[in-house]
């Protein structure tokens, strides 16, 4: 029977929910492997993962078939919804209720649907409209996805039945405005009703609590059945004492009439309202099952995806057998449902190799070995993603086949072997390149020798016929078939030697040593005992056992060795990682640094510029209240002013724009009577060196101690200073902010003010003072007409009148 032909609830053809849906593999053979791998168990791990019971029931009746294409479908699906997942976002899953009988009824023309059928389908309509609208907006993400999209039906539709109906599948008054009065009347029958009862029952019995009741749905009164003056009537029940009857009074009768009347015409009407909503979902059935089976495949789908994400599987390569088989970090499902560590095993079969014989000590995972491939195989057949890693190859099977386990029947009269047998006869006859076989402990249950050939011979037969073939095994003869018959390997399940328990760790290409005699050492059986048992040992058994020793020893000093270099290498990168790390953050150390001098460079010389400006300002104060002292009173006053300006002045150099300067004499260098320039374009004669450094100067009549690193040498070393005019020293390395253009001709005065301009620009000063004198005006032409066709220069004009007035050109930059 294929999946597709499952029987749904209800006797309803399963193909109207799972259509599309390839034949499944359905052979005696196929379905004792599955149930012997417990294929639905796993599936029922994965429908753990459904929004609805619905799909979880899908999912659990999924079985594997063999068409790749809708397998490779079916896993791409399932490995984009789990991308998504992982990216932390969702398909939406809605649970839906089993509308399958009524879309089932639908069919039928003239059908009337209950009201709790209208109400599922009103949820499912509401839960199909919120996954259409999701699948559309994840189009792009999800573009398998988008093959489940179904059309709606009309929106009224939906509407009309939110309208007409409740939760519960009640007809509401507003679904017709004949139902509300038809209701309305039923009230008010009733209460007319109850108001008579009341009032006979008043006049029976005063002051009893004897109330109205229901009897066979018409309303009545409790009577004692001993009472005199009993009411005539119709009785309709009476106490379980007997000695109470339930009354419906002749009196009342009329009026309980009425109220069934109106209760009739209520019904009538209500029917007529379900009536009218089925007639208007019945053109609509086709839509309706692809919204019903939309919901189901989309929770279906999700379900299966979150398994995907939960045991960390990837979606592997397909492809028909006979085809390379590749498992890369595999785990097998149900230890990973039941939680605990499980440890992942890698396992590979290339397109020459076609039977795996895997050897070693019990409780070492060889059967779960065999039943996980098996799992993984059907799992893949399922459309089902199963927990194994990326680079993983899985065949697709025609045929699935094993025989695992105790298959004894008293029943049948089969001993353990004779059922093995049987088994295997089957096998035999049936296996073919697209079967995959499973064999537990081949060759056992009889003679060693017998068994062992017996093993051999149908090894050999299913591997000439390119079966998968996946065997254990104890029997040391079979350990050595692998040496002479193309396509078999052996494989083993690593034991620890030392503490006798097993390690979980799969290893191709080396047969495994079955520990029978060391466990029986250690589980304490006598010593004399186990001692004679080894020398029984056949010499042929333990020469092979203790070869097999000596490669497990290699084979674990290698993987030792293997897993150091392995640390060694994670520690390394590490160690590098960290070290580009510190690298990293020492040159994001070093950036800032150079960032935080650069910063504190520009704020001290703009901190300097403006001391200098302001002692600037000063100096120039000074200089025209000395031009306008009238007294000599007045003049001390200025010319004090003025000295302290300058000191001020020299005193803001030497503190920012000092280092600047660095091109100036020492004190060491500078001899008394030497002619210098102060920072401030002063020319005077160096008169004493101090012993704390700073030099003194006469400048005209006035003395300034200074720092010499802001004096600048004059031509004329020595001699004493003239009272002549301040003129431009054309190689003084530092720019002032005063140059003196008088008694220079017009071209000499030209050059002076553009080298003038330069070096103002190249050291960002805010102004620069040109003064040129009145004199004819030749010169302050020439310098009027350079700066006004300099475009680095804001502005220019004459200085105020107390500071030079029209003698004097004071220039802005930008």
């Amino acid at each position: 029977m294929s999946q597709a032909e499952v029987p749904a609830p209800d006797g309803v053809p399963s193909h109207e929910v799972l259509a599309g849906t390839p034949s499944a593999l359905d052979d005696a053979l196929t379905r004792d492997a599955l149930d012997t791998v417990e294929l639905g168990a796993v599936l029922g791990l994965v429908a753990g993962h459904a929004a609805g019971e619905l799909a979880a029931e899908r999912v659990r009746r999924r079985r594997p078939v063999a068409d790749v294409a809708w397998i490779r479908n079916e896993l791409a699906r399932v490995g984009e919804v789990a991308a998504l997942v992982r990216r932390g976002d969702a398909l939406r899953a809605e649970p839906v209720p089993d509308l399958t009988r009524a879309l089932a009824r639908l069919r039928i023309d003239g059908s009337v649907l209950e009201g709790v059928e209208l109400a599922r389908i009103r949820v499912m309509l509401a839960a199909a409209r919120a996954v259409r609208d999701d699948l559309v907006r994840l189009r792009e993400a999800l573009p398998l996805a988008q093959g489940l999209v179904a059309e709606l039906p009309p929106r009224n539709s939906g509407k009309r039945l939110e309208q007409s109906l409740d939760d519960d599948g009640n007809v509401l008054d507003a679904a017709s405005p004949a139902l509300a009065a038809a209701r309305r009347e039923v009230h008010a029958a009733r209460q007319r009703l109850v108001r008579r009862l009341e009032s006979v029952l008043r006049s029976l019995e005063a002051g009893s609590d004897a109330t109205v009741t229901v009897r066979g749905g018409r309303y009545v009164i409790p009577v004692r059945r001993d009472l005199r003056s009993r009411p005539g009537g119709i009785i309709h029940d009476e106490s379980s004492s007997h000695g109470t009857l339930f009354i419906e009074p002749s009196e009342a009768v009329e009026f309980g009439n009425a109220l069934r009347e109106a209760e009739i015409a209520e019904e009538r009407e209500t029917l007529r309202v379900l009536r009218e909503l089925t007639e208007m979902l019945r053109p609509e059935l086709p839509a309706l099952r692809a919204c019903f089976e939309m919901c189901l495949a989309v929770d279906e789908l999700v379900a299966r995806a979150k398994y995907a994400v939960s045991t960390a599987g990837e979606v592997p390569a397909v492809a028909s057998a006979p085809a390379p088989l590749q498992v890369v970090n595999g785990r097998h499902p149900l230890l990973l449902g039941a939680g605990g560590d499980v440890v992942p095993f890698e396992l590979s079969l290339e397109q020459g190799e076609r039977t795996l014989l895997v050897s070693g000590p019990n409780t070492g995972g060889k059967t779960v070995l065999l039943k996980a491939v098996a799992l993984f195989a059907a799992m893949v057949q399922c459309g089902v993603v199963p927990p194994v890693g990326p680079g993983s190859r899985i065949p697709v099977f025609s045929r699935f086949a094993a025989d695992i386990g105790d298959r004894q029947s008293i029943a049948a009269s089969l001993s353990t072997f004779s059922a093995h047998v049987r088994t295997l006869g089957a096998i035999l006859d049936d296996a073919d390149d697209a079967t995959l076989v499973l064999l537990d402990e081949v060759g056992s249950g009889t003679d060693p020798a017998e068994g062992a050939a017996l093993a051999a011979a149908a090894l050999v037969s299913l591997t000439r016929r390119g079966t998968v073939t996946l065997a254990t095994t104890h029997l040391g003869s079979l350990k050595t078939l692998a040496a002479h018959e193309p396509g078999i390997v052996n494989g083993s399940l690593q034991f620890d030697a030392a503490t006798l328990t097993p390690t979980y760790r799969f290893v191709k290409g080396v047969p495994g040593r079955s520990y029978g005699l060391a466990i029986a050492r250690r589980l304490g059986l006598p010593a004399g005992v186990v001692a004679d048992a080894e020398t029984r040992v056949p010499e042929a058994e333990r020469g092979l056992d203790q070869l097999l020793a000596t490669v497990e020893e290699r084979q674990q000093a290698v993987e030792r060795q293997r897993e150091e270099t392995e640390r060694l290498r994670l520690q390394s990168e590490e160690l590098a990682a960290r070290l580009a790390v510190q690298r990293e953050a020492q040159d994001a150390r070093d950036a800032e640094l150079r960032r935080r001098e650069k910063e504190a460079e520009r704020r001290a010389r703009e901190q300097s510029r403006a001391f200098l400006l302001e002692a600037r300002a000063r100096v120039e104060a000074a200089l025209g209240a000395a031009r306008q002292a009238a007294d000599d009173a007045a003049a001390r006053e200025a010319r004090r002013t003025l000295e302290d300006a300058i000191r001020a002045e020299g005193d803001a150099l030497s503190a920012g724009e000092a280092p600047a300067a660095s091109g100036g004499p020492d004190a060491g260098a500078l001899e008394r009577g030497q002619r210098v320039r102060t920072a401030a374009g002063a020319v005077g004669e160096v008169l004493e060196i101090r012993g704390d450094g700073k030099v003194v100067v006469r400048a005209g009549a006035m003395k300034l101690v200074v720092d010499p690193r802001t004096l600048t040498a004059v031509q004329g070393a020595r001699g004493p200073a003239r009272s002549e005019p301040v003129r431009v020293d054309q190689a003084a390395p530092e720019a002032d902010l005063e140059i003196d253009l008088r008694g220079l001709t017009g071209d000499e005065a030209e050059s002076a003010t553009l080298a003038a301009v330069d070096r103002a620009v190249l050291a960002e000063q805010p102004y620069l003072r040109i003064i040129h004198g009145m004199g004819t005006g030749v010169v302050r032409e020439r310098v009027r007409r350079i700066v006004s066709a300099d475009r680095r220069i804001k502005s220019f004009a004459f200085a105020p009148r107390n500071l030079g007035g029209t003698g004097v050109t004071i220039v802005e930059f930008d």
